[in-house]
C-alpha cells in the first residue's frame, strides 16, 4: 500500500509517495518552470532535414522544436508506415512535446499523438490496441482487450491502462468517449485560422496528475496540505473514482507535511553527489553531458567472510539504491553503473535480475541492458521533464557547473607569471599592489613567492585581499 502526500504554496506544488516505509516518487511543479511534455500544439514546419527524416517546428515558445518521424509509435505500427514523410516548410502541423527543452536544444515533439484519461490513453494518429504490461492476469487482458476493439473509435488507437483492471465496459467506454470529444475540440481549434505556432492543448497540472497516475484502490491515503486543493481534488474524483474518496484527507496539523512524513530529509539526500549505503558502502553519482556515471564503494563496510562475498553484498544493496535514486533524481538517458568487481557469472547474473526486477517500479521506460567483463552495468531511461537536480539546482557561479576552482598554488604561479612579463616590458620601480581572494593570500604568504620575487627584480610586492573576489581571479595594478 501507498500513501501519497501533497504539499502545495503558490510558488510550488510538491508531491511524494511512499511505500512500505520508502520513498518512491517525488515531483516538483512550479509556475516559472511550466512543463512542456503533454501539450499539443499547431505547428509550423521551419525546416527540412531529408537525410535525417526529421524537420524544425515553430510551436510559439521562442525555440523551435525538434520533430522525428516515426517518434513514439510502437514498432508493430511504425514497419507499415511510408518510408518518407511528405513534410514540407509552412506545413502546419499537430503536435505532442515528448521532451522538455535543455539546454540549447528545444523541444522534441511528435506527431503520434496521445490523450491520457483516467483508464486508457487515446491515439488519434494510430490505429493500434495496447494493454498495459503490469496487467498480468490472462483473462483479464483478454476481457480488457475485446472491450477495446469494441470501443475504440474508427482510425483510432486505444491503450488500456494499469488501473483498468477490472473496471466495467462502461465506464471504459464513457472514458474513451470523453478523449474522443476532447481530441475533436483540439483539432477544430487547430482548423481555426493563426500564424505560427500557438498552444491547442495544455496537459494537467501535477495535482490532476496525480490523480489520475496514482491514485488507484492501492493507495492507503492522499493527504493535501491546502483546502483549496482538497476541495478540487474531491470534486474530480467524485466524478472519476467516487469509492476513492475515503481516501482523500485535509492534512491540518501546524508540523508541515513533508517535514512529519521524513520526506524533507529524504531530499536534502538527493542534492548529494554521495549515497551512503546501510552497511557503510556508498555511491558516487556524477552527470556529464553524455551519461550519468555511478561507482559503488564498498567504504567502511569489510564484511564477515571474504572480498567476493563483500563485494557481493555491496553491489546488491547498491543494486536497490540505485534504481530509487534514478527514480526520485529523475536521471534520464545513458547511465553507467561501475560495480564492484566479481568473479563468478552467477553472481553478475543475480545482479541484473535483481535490478530488472525493481524497473516495473518506474513509470518511465527503463531498461537495464547488461553487465560487462568489467562490472559496468548500462541502463538507459527516458527522459520527458526536467528533472529534479534542473529545478532545485542550478550551477555555481564560482566553478560554472565543474565542481572544482583552480588551487590558490596553481593562481599564485600565475600571478607570478604575469609580473614577469610586466616586468619584461617595463620595470615598476614603486611596486606592484595585487589583489586577490583570501586563500591565495594565505598561499601567497606561506610560501614566499612574491618576496622573492620582489627580491629578484629589486620592488615591492603588496598583497591586498579582495572580498567577494573569485578564487581564481586577481588584479595586479603597477605602481609609480
Amino acid at each position: 500500500m501507498q500513501t501519497i502526500y501533497i504539499d502545495a504554496v503558490p510558488e510550488e506544488t510538491r508531491l511524494a509517495i511512499k511505500a512500505e516505509g520508502q520513498l518512491q516518487v517525488l515531483e516538483i511543479e512550479r509556475p516559472s518552470h511550466a512543463h512542456l511534455v503533454g501539450n499539443i500544439y499547431k505547428g509550423q514546419v521551419q525546416n527540412v532535414l531529408p537525410g535525417m527524416q526529421a524537420a524544425f517546428v515553430d510551436i510559439g515558445t521562442g525555440k523551435n522544436a525538434f520533430l522525428h518521424v516515426g517518434d513514439g509509435m510502437p514498432q508493430d505500427v511504425l514497419h507499415v508506415l511510408p518510408r518518407k514523410a511528405h513534410i514540407h516548410v509552412g506545413q502546419y502541423l499537430p503536435v505532442q512535446v515528448v521532451k522538455d527543452a535543455t539546454g540549447t536544444k528545444g523541444a522534441r515533439v511528435t506527431t503520434h499523438i496521445s490523450l491520457p484519461g483516467r483508464h486508457l490513453v487515446l491515439m488519434p494518429t494510430a490505429a493500434y490496441i495496447g494493454i498495459s504490461r503490469r496487467i498480468a492476469d490472462e483473462a483479464e487482458r483478454q476481457r480488457l482487450q475485446a472491450i477495446a476493439h469494441k470501443i475504440c473509435p474508427e482510425g483510432m488507437g486505444l491503450i488500456v491502462r494499469t488501473v483498468a483492471a477490472e473496471v466495467s465496459e462502461e465506464e471504459l467506454a464513457a472514458d474513451a468517449a470523453y478523449l474522443t470529444r476532447l481530441w475533436q475540440s483540439i483539432m477544430a481549434r487547430f482548423r481555426l485560422k493563426s500564424k505560427g505556432g500557438s498552444l491547442l492543448y495544455r496537459d494537467a497540472d501535477l495535482l490532476i496528475r496525480a490523480v489520475r497516475d496514482y491514485l488507484t484502490d492501492d493507495t492507503e491515503q492522499m493527504l493535501i496540505n491546502d483546502a483549496q486543493l482538497y476541495a478540487r481534488v474531491q470534486s474530480l474524483v467524485e466524478h472519476i473514482s467516487p469509492t476513492l474518496l475515503p481516501k482523500l484527507t485535509l492534512y491540518q496539523e501546524q508540523t508541515p507535511l513533508f517535514r512529519a512524513a521524513g520526506i524533507e530529509a529524504e531530499m536534502e539526500k538527493l542534492g548529494s553527489r554521495q549515497v551512503d549505503l546501510p552497511s557503510g558502502g556508498f555511491l558516487v553519482i556524477d552527470k556529464t553531458e553524455a551519461l550519468t556515471v555511478i561507482d559503488v564503494n564498498t567504504g567502511k563496510y569489510v564484511g564477515k567472510s571474504d572480498f567476493r562475498a563483500t563485494a557481493f553484498h555491496t553491489n546488491m544493496e547498491a543494486a536497490r539504491e540505485i534504481m530509487q535514486q534514478i527514480r526520485l533524481r529523475d536521471i534520464g538517458g545513458i547511465i553507467v553503473v561501475d560495480f564492484i568487481d566479481m568473479d563468478t557469472a552467477a553472481q553478475r547474473e543475480k545482479l541484473l535480475q535483481a535490478m530488472r526486477e525493481l524497473v516495473p517500479l518506474d513509470r518511465r521506460k527503463t531498461k537495464v541492458v547488461d553487465i560487462t567483463s568489467l562490472g559496468l552495468v548500462e541502463i538507459t531511461r527516458k527522459k520527458t521533464r526536467a528533472n529534479y537536480e534542473s529545478m532545485v539546482y542550478s550551477d555555481c557561479p564560482v566553478c560554472h557547473g565543474l565542481g572544482r576552482v583552480e588551487s590558490p598554488e596553481t593562481v599564485a604561479i600565475r600571478i607570478s607569471r604575469a609580473i614577469r612579463r610586466m616586468e619584461q616590458s617595463s620595470h615598476a620601480s614603486e611596486g606592484y599592489e595585487v589583489e586577490v581572494h583570501e586563500s591565495v593570500a594565505e598561499e601567497l604568504r606561506q610560501n614566499q613567492l612574491m618576496l622573492n620575487l620582489a627580491a629578484e627584480y629589486g620592488t615591492d610586492i603588496r598583497i591586498t585581499v579582495k572580498p567577494g573576489m573569485h578564487p581564481e581571479n586577481y588584479s595586479i595594478l603597477q605602481q609609480g
